[in-house]
């Protein structure tokens, strides 16, 4: 399993699911792409998008794609770091195509 951090994601996630083979959007040289240019690059080399944009869903046509997506609900880091298990767990969980909202406590 491949994981993309999108640019809003904060970095610990990276850092703390170690487990993971995670890349950043700033890593692969990315930042700025516009979200369709960014799930068409995303699905060629990842098999998984964690993003905070709760608006992807909407603004892209995600049929047909087998790349899955993990939506957060939150960028701030203190509330992510809480969410780190959940994070862990979907991951484990996920099926190519899937999008998956992960919801605060």
């Amino acid at each position: 399993m491949t994981i993309l951090l999108d640019e809003s994601v904060p970095r610990v996630v990276k850092i703390r699911l170690h487990e993971f083979s995670i890349a950043t959007v700033q890593e692969m040289g990315w930042t700025g792409m516009k979200n369709g240019e960014l799930l068409a690059a995303a699905s060629q080399q990842f098999t998984v998008l964690i993003t905070a944009d709760k608006n992807l869903r909407y603004q892209q046509n995600l049929k047909g794609h087998r790349l899955s997506i993990i939506v957060l609900p939150t960028n701030q880091v203190s509330l992510v770091v809480t969410l780190l298990p959940v994070i862990q767990d979907t991951l484990r969980a996920i099926q190519p195509g899937d999008l998956i909202q992960i919801s605060l406590p």
